[in-house]
């Protein structure tokens, strides 16, 4: 073994990966950085109107995230996920057992499919894989599934993701992908709006700003109605033996349908507000000011008359009468 651990120092390594995910590692922190920044600055505002202006951050910061984090990153593939433990061979050519923890978790842009050893360590080995086949339209899912096949993947994984190409009788290949890329847009359309209502409250348009905000929950429930329809066509049973892998709806899709159902509810909520009690909508906005211009009001009122009845008669113009000009009339 060399000096640099067996490999040689003028040859480029392997790309390192992260084992996070750091793109929707900074939006976490962007939206953390604004919370704390909120917080900051909220002893400043005074009365009542602190804590609805609190609640309004809070909420419009968690909705953004959620819609920014599955839209402009879309690295999150826990839409659906699904794991099985089971006994089953490593290799192609090979009768050797291993027993594996193998996972499917699906996303809008591909699927990831890990295997992981009971214990890591067998057959001489470190059982330890995690793959990705992105089928979104600039990407080829069955070229990628062909370099796996090529670097010799082991056969667990190779034989689920034989289930999601084009070739597959199953036929999930294209509900998946186009169910994934139209979620995807509806999901963008849902940013844009969301964008929207936050400069119509800040102008301020409540009514329409409402009204944006039902269009953004209207588009987050259509993504996932896509979702759900490419997840109900038939699908081909992924059996190890006796056990099966079967998928269940991720976190994404239950955060992303909470997200909607908030969204319907605020966008509900100002509209009735606005039709049916539109002070208490301005309260909640801090854009209640009558009792400011009633007391502005008053003070005009009581600068504009007299403080003192016997004041004001004092203050009157007095003429003498000996300054009074004498009148003499002559007789026609």
């Amino acid at each position: 073994m060399t000096l640099w651990d067996g490999s040689f120092p003028f040859y480029p390594n392997t790309n390192a990966c992260f084992p996070f995910d750091t793109t929707q590692t900074v939006i976490i922190s962007v939206v953390f950085s604004a919370l704390a920044t909120f917080i900051i600055i909220l002893p400043g505002i005074r009365g009542r109107g602190r804590f609805f202006w609190f609640l309004r951050g809070i909420t419009g910061l968690f909705i953004g995230a959620v819609v920014l984090i599955f839209t402009v990153t879309q690295f999150t593939r826990d839409w659906e996920n699904g794991w099985v433990t089971a006994n089953t061979t490593y290799k192609s050519f090979s009768h050797a057992m291993v027993n594996a923890d193998i996972g499917l978790h699906i996303g809008l842009a591909g699927v990831n499919i890990t295997l992981m050893g009971n214990p890591v360590n067998q057959v001489n080995e470190t059982i330890s894989y995690n793959e990705h086949f992105a089928w979104s339209f600039d990407a080829d899912y069955d070229h990628s599934y062909s370099e796996g096949l090529e670097k010799g993947l082991p056969s667990p994984i190779l034989y689920v993701a034989e289930k999601f190409t084009m070739q597959s009788p199953c036929g999930v290949h294209n509900q998946y992908r186009l169910s994934g890329h139209y979620a995807s847009l509806t999901l963008w359309m849902a940013f844009c709006t969301w964008l929207l209502s936050i400069l119509l409250f800040s102008m301020p348009i409540l009514l329409y700003g409402g009204y944006m905000l039902l269009l953004t929950a209207a588009l987050m429930l259509f993504s996932l109605l896509f979702l759900f329809t490419a997840r109900n066509t038939p699908k081909c049973p992924i059996q190890f033996g006796p056990a099966s892998l079967k998928t269940v709806y991720g976190r994404s899709f239950w955060l992303t349908l909470a997200t909607g159902l908030l969204c319907l509810l605020l966008g509900l909520g100002v509209i009735v507000l606005n039709s049916l009690q539109p002070e208490k909508l301005k309260l909640v906005f801090n854009l209640d000011d009558r009792e400011g211009k009633g007391e502005a009001a008053e003070g005009w009122e009581k600068s504009s008359l007299p403080a003192d009845a016997s004041t004001s008669e004092q203050d009157m113009l007095m003429v003498p009468m000996s300054e009074l000009c004498e009148v003499t009339t002559t007789k026609l």
